[in-house]
């Protein structure tokens, strides 16, 4: 007869109910949730499997970095520093991934160049990559829905907008050079802060993998073949900006962010960085209170808002240095490998 034990599973008081347990254990899928009695009864091998699984895991952490702001410089690139760094969390067994409001061709360019393979949340959290680029989530817009608001901010000169498929971004030809226009005009007609705004979105186009231009958004949103999953506005006038998202707040199933006082994201309502990093440490087997997240801007709240651990960087926005557990340093100074060693010396004194 098999000898059994009653205990309970050596899980902390808020996951006795509830985890997730990696497939050597259960013989389950990643994904699938097993469920526990307070006090239950387990055989005693597949209790040493737990204690040797904890053991060997030590419920490693799932780190999340935003990109813009973030995890790239001014330059727009991956420092040599911030590279070295997040190889150091992997080789402990932390799992690092991405989570941006960049298209994930985009994001896993930039990992590529930098020889990095991380598990991707982009577009806000509309699409979940990971490292061998198997498509594990997804969450498009209604383009029905869409078109009569995107149509609108098409007939509106001031403001500009850009369409993200899974794997391109799509700009209307006029709109781009608007926008360059716009970041030529002195400090009267722009003030300093939102001209260099201005510059930081243009060459934040130039460093994209993959922008199209197109004469007119109707080559897209008319062909089925092109899905959406994400629409960016931005505009000077914030009474326009608040008309768009005014139009946008009346369709049902969407939510609205931002990345700057400038600018709105839209996305499904449940596209959100928040959503896709939860996703990913589920499949990973992480519970919340083992997730740190790092970012700057608006868009990053929702990750904020379910991690254990919150690190801002020195330039972000007011909001999240206040919710914050740790500021780090400067985008453009390697914040975010400072924020990583932090992190674990961090992890290492508890």
């Amino acid at each position: 007869m098999e000898l059994e034990e009653r205990m309970r599973p050596p899980l902390s008081p808020d996951f006795n109910r509830e985890r997730r347990f990696n497939q050597e254990i259960w013989g389950q899928q990643r994904l699938e949730v097993q469920t526990f009695p307070a006090v239950t009864t387990i055989p005693l091998n597949v209790k040493l499997k737990i204690i040797a699984y904890i053991e060997k895991e030590n419920f490693n952490m799932l780190i999340a970095l935003d990109m813009d702001g973030t995890l790239l410089n001014e330059e727009g690139k991956i420092s040599p520093e911030n590279r070295e760094a997040i190889v150091h969390a992997q080789s402990l067994g932390h799992i690092v991934i991405i989570a941006t409001g960049r298209s994930y061709m985009d994001a896993e360019r930039q990992l590529r160049l930098v020889d990095l393979e991380c598990p991707v949340v982009s577009l806000n959290g509309a699409v979940v990559t990971l490292p061998d680029r198997t498509l594990a989530a997804s969450k498009p817009l209604n383009k029905e829905d869409i078109i009569p608001a995107l149509r609108w901010m098409s007939g509106i000169p001031e403001l500009y907008y850009e369409v993200y498929t899974e794997d391109n971004v799509y700009v209307e030809l006029d709109k781009r050079v608007r926008l360059e226009k716009l970041s030529e005009l002195n400090d009267e007609a722009v003030p300093g802060e939102l001209r260099w705004l201005l510059k930081a979105m243009i060459a934040k186009q130039f460093q994209q993998a993959s922008v199209t231009y197109v004469e007119s958004m109707e080559e897209i949103w008319s062909k089925d073949e092109y899905v959406i999953f994400k629409t960016l506005a931005f505009s000077l006038n914030r009474e326009l900006l608040k008309e768009a998202s005014t139009r946008f707040a009346a369709i049902p199933g969407l939510i609205i962010t931002a990345s700057h006082v400038n600018n709105i994201e839209i996305n499904h309502k449940d596209a959100n960085k928040g959503s896709g990093v939860g996703m990913l440490a589920a499949h990973y087997g992480i519970p919340a209170e083992q997730v740190a997240v790092m970012g700057d801007s608006y868009n990053d709240l929702p990750m904020f808002e379910m991690a254990g651990y919150r690190i801002a960087m020195e330039n972000a926005a007011p909001i999240l240095k206040e919710t914050a557990d740790f500021v780090t340093g400067n985008h453009a100074e390697n914040g975010v490998a400072e924020g990583l060693r932090h992190l674990l010396e961090k992890r290492k004194g508890q």
